[in-house]
C-alpha cells in the first residue's frame, strides 16, 4: 500500500510539474539564491515579536480560530495540520493531528516560523502569497527537498477591502493527501471572509442577496455594504460574482446603479416586508432576494479606527483613487452578447432589433431560468432609452397586499404603516426608461385593470392621491405560464394579453440549445478567480450534453460555481467534481428532441459504473474512501452498484 501511494503522488507531480504558477515559484526560488539542497530557514520569532505580531493581526484571529477549529473536525486523524500565516507567511496560529505535530516541529511549521518563497522556495503557503490564488504544491513540486514530503493547501485570506491579509493552510504527508482538501480549505476561508465582512461593516447599510432564497444566510450569499447615503463600500467575493464585476469595477458604482433604488426606498419596502426576503434586481435583470440590516452608522470610512494595519493602508489606497479620475461603469452587455451561436435564440435577436424602437410592447416566454430577465436587460441596452433606468418588478415575488403600492406609489397616510410624505412607485421610477414585468401571470386580477388603465392612458394615480402623474414607459413583460390558456380560465385578462403582446418571443430551453459549449465557457471565464483559467473534462461536457437541466441556467450555474470550488490546481473541472443530484438529472434521459444520442442513458450508465469500478478497485474495495475521491455519496455507489447488478441480470 506504501508503494502505491507513492506512485500515486508521484504521478500528481509528473502530470502537474509544468504548471506555470510552478514552474515561475522555482524561477523565483531560484533568483531568490536558494538551492533545491539548501537548508531550509527554520528560524522562528522569539516569543516577545511573536506576540506583537499577533496583536497586529487580533482581528483576524479572532474570526479565523473558530473556523480552523471547525475545519479540524473535518480533517481528524487524516496526518495533517491547519496553519494560519499573516500576509508575509509568518505562521500565526497552528493545530492538528498529535503525531504529525510533532513531525512538523521538526520543518517549523509551528507560531513564529515564516514560509515565504524567499526563505523556504516553492511552498503553498509562499507561492499562494505570490500568486494571489489557492494553490497545492504536492511532495515533489517543493523547491527545497527537505520539504517533498508535505503536500500542502494554501488559499489567501483577503479582507473586506480585497487585500490580502494572511494564508489558511492544511499540510500533510504527502502520501495521505486528499483532493477534498482543496475545497475544504476554500470553504473555510470563505466563511472567514464573510465573518469579517460583516464584523467590518456590521453598522452600515448592509445587503445580503443570492438569486436562490434557501441560500440566504449561507456560505454561498452575496453581501454589500452602502454608506447610509448609497455609497458603495464593498462586496464580498460571491457578491462579485453574482454582479459580474470585479471589486475594483464596482467601486465606481452606488446603490441605485446596483439595485435600482435609493437607500430610503430600499429601507421602505424593508420596513413593509414584514422580515421576509424581498426580492431586488441587479443590473444585468436577475431578480435576487436579499434581506437588509440598516442599522445606524456610527463610524464613517474617513473615521474608520486606524488599529488595524490592513486598514490604514487601505485607507490610503482610496485616497489615490478618490484623486484619480473615476473608472467608468460597466453598464453590461446587449442583445449581441446574448447570441452565442443558437439559431433560435438568433432569430429571437433578429425579431427584438425590429421593434426595439417603435414603442411595441415584448412579451418574453420560456421556462424558469431560461435567461429572460437578462433578455429584457439587453433590450433596454440597446434601446433608445438606455440611457433611462431600468426598472424590474417581479410580480411573483411581491405579496399581493404590497404589489398595487410598488406599481403605482402612494401617498402620505394612504394605509396604516405607509412612509410619511409617500413613495414613488416602480412606474414612476421607470420613467423616461424601461419597466420590466417579470411573471406577468402571477399578476393578481384586480390590478390588471389598472395596469392597463396605466398603458392606454399613459397616467399613474398613486394611492391615497387624485391628481394622476403622466409617465413614458417602454414595456417589456416575462412569464413561463401559458397566458392564453389563464385567459380560458378567467384567470388573466384577454384585454391586456392584447395589450402587452406586441412582439412575443420565446426563449428554448438550455437542453435544446445548440451552444451549450460557449454558454459554459462564458460561465467559466466569470467563475475563474486565478491566474489559471477553468475548463470542463471531456468525458463531464458529454454529461453536460445529455442532461435535461430542468432548472436551465440557474441549476447550471449553480452547478458550475459548486464545481469551480471544489477543483484542483490544474483548473479542470471532472467527474468528482460534481454533486450528486446533477446526476440524478442526467440519469433520467434526455428528453425528446434533444440532440443527445438515442443510446446516451446507456453511455451514462457505462461511463459512471466505469468510475465507481474503478475507484473502488483503487481503494481496495473500501466504499468510503471510493465515494471521497468520487466526491459522492456511499448510498450513490451503493445504489448504481445495485443498478449496475440488475442491468446484467436482465
Amino acid at each position: 500500500m506504501h508503494n502505491t501511494a507513492g506512485h500515486h503522488v508521484a504521478a500528481l507531480g509528473e502530470t502537474s510539474w509544468l504548471a506555470p504558477s510552478i514552474c515561475t515559484s522555482h524561477q523565483r526560488s531560484e533568483a531568490f539564491g536558494l538551492k533545491s539542497s539548501s537548508a531550509p530557514d527554520y528560524d522562528v520569532l522569539p516569543v516577545a515579536e511573536l506576540r506583537v505580531k499577533l496583536e497586529q493581526n487580533r482581528v483576524l484571529c479572532a474570526h479565523a480560530l473558530p473556523v480552523m477549529a471547525t475545519l479540524q473536525e473535518q480533517i481528524v486523524n487524516t496526518q495533517s495540520m491547519i496553519v494560519l500565516t499573516d500576509a508575509q507567511g509568518l505562521v500565526l496560529h497552528s493545530t492538528g493531528d498529535d503525531d504529525f505535530l510533532r513531525r512538523a516541529e521538526k520543518v517549523a511549521l509551528r507560531p513564529g516560523a515564516n514560509w515565504a518563497e524567499d526563505r523556504q522556495g516553492t511552498n503553498a503557503i509562499g507561492t499562494a502569497i505570490a500568486e494571489r490564488c489557492p494553490m497545492v504544491v504536492h511532495g515533489e513540486q517543493h523547491y527545497l527537498a527537505a520539504n517533498r514530503f508535505l503536500t500542502c493547501s494554501s488559499v489567501p485570506i483577503l479582507d473586506p477591502y480585497g487585500d490580502l491579509i494572511g494564508v489558511l493552510d492544511v499540510t500533510g504527508d504527502h502520501r495521505s493527501y486528499h483532493q477534498h482538501t482543496m475545497a475544504l480549505a476554500k470553504m473555510s476561508v470563505q466563511m472567514i471572509e464573510n465573518h469579517l465582512f460583516a464584523s467590518t461593516f456590521g453598522e452600515t447599510l448592509r445587503i445580503g442577496f443570492h438569486g436562490r432564497r434557501e441560500f440566504l444566510g449561507t456560505l454561498m450569499e452575496g453581501m454589500a455594504a452602502f454608506t447610509r447615503d448609497g455609497r458603495f463600500l464593498s462586496a464580498n467575493r460571491s457578491a462579485q460574482f453574482q454582479f459580474g464585476l470585479p471589486l475594483a469595477a464596482l467601486r465606481a458604482h452606488t446603490l441605485s446603479s446596483l439595485f435600482g433604488l435609493t437607500a430610503s426606498q430600499l429601507i421602505d419596502r424593508v420596513n413593509g416586508s414584514r422580515g421576509q426576503p424581498i426580492p431586488l434586481c441587479l443590473p444585468d435583470g436577475i431578480v435576487v432576494s436579499a434581506k437588509v440590516e440598516h442599522r445606524r452608522e456610527t463610524v464613517t470610512a474617513s473615521e474608520r479606527p486606524s488599529s488595524r494595519p490592513y486598514e490604514r493602508e487601505r485607507e490610503r489606497e482610496r485616497e489615490r483613487e478618490r484623486e484619480a479620475p473615476a473608472p467608468r461603469a460597466s453598464t453590461g452587455g446587449g442583445l449581441a452578447r446574448l447570441d452565442t451561436g443558437d439559431a433560435r435564440v438568433a432569430a429571437v435577436i433578429g425579431k427584438v432589433r425590429k421593434v426595439i424602437d417603435r414603442d411595441i410592447p415584448i412579451l418574453i416566454t420560456g421556462e424558469t431560468g431560461t435567461g429572460k430577465e437578462l433578455l429584457a436587460q439587453a433590450i433596454h441596452h440597446d434601446s433608445p432609452r438606455s440611457s433611462g433606468p431600468f426598472v424590474a418588478v417581479n410580480c411573483a415575488s411581491i405579496p399581493e397586499t404590497l404589489i398595487e403600492s410598488e406599481l403605482f406609489g402612494y401617498e402620505e397616510g394612504a394605509f396604516t404603516g405607509a412612509r410619511r410624505k409617500g413613495a414613488t412607485g416602480k412606474l414612476l421610477q421607470a420613467n423616461g426608461g424601461t419597466l420590466f414585468l417579470d411573471e406577468i401571470g402571477d399578476m393578481p386580477y384586480p390590478l390588471q385593470v389598472r395596469l392597463l388603465r396605466v398603458l392606454q392612458e399613459r397616467l399613474v394615480n398613486p394611492l391615497g392621491s387624485a391628481k394622476s402623474i403622466p409617465v413614458d414607459v417602454a414595456i417589456v413583460c416575462a412569464t413561463h405560464r401559458d397566458l392564453r390558456e389563464m385567459i380560458a380560465e378567467s384567470r388573466f385578462r384577454e384585454d391586456l394579453y392584447y395589450r402587452l403582446n406586441g412582439l412575443v418571443v420565446k426563449l428554448p430551453p438550455l437542453r435544446e440549445r445548440s451552444d451549450l459549449r460557449t454558454v459554459v465557457q462564458r460561465m467559466l471565464q466569470q467563475e475563474a478567480s486565478c491566474a489559471a483559467p477553468l475548463s470542463i473534462a471531456p468525458d463531464v461536457m458529454q454529461l453536460f450534453e445529455q442532461c435535461r437541466w430542468p432548472g436551465n441556467f440557474r441549476q447550471l450555474g449553480n452547478l458550475l460555481r459548486t464545481a469551480a470550488a471544489m477543483v484542483d490546481d490544474d483548473g479542470e473541472i471532472r467527474i468528482e467534481h460534481l454533486p450528486d443530484d446533477f446526476f440524478d438529472d442526467v440519469e433520467r434521459g434526455a428528453a425528446p428532441g434533444t440532440t443527445a444520442a438515442p443510446n446516451a442513458d446507456a453511455d451514462l450508465h457505462t461511463f459512471t459504473a466505469s468510475a465507481i469500478t474503478a475507484a473502488l478497485a483503487r481503494h481496495n474495495g473500501n466504499v468510503s474512501a471510493a465515494a471521497r475521491s468520487l466526491g459522492i455519496s456511499r448510498n450513490t455507489i451503493y445504489r448504481r452498484v445495485a443498478l449496475g447488478a440488475r442491468t446484467d441480470d436482465s
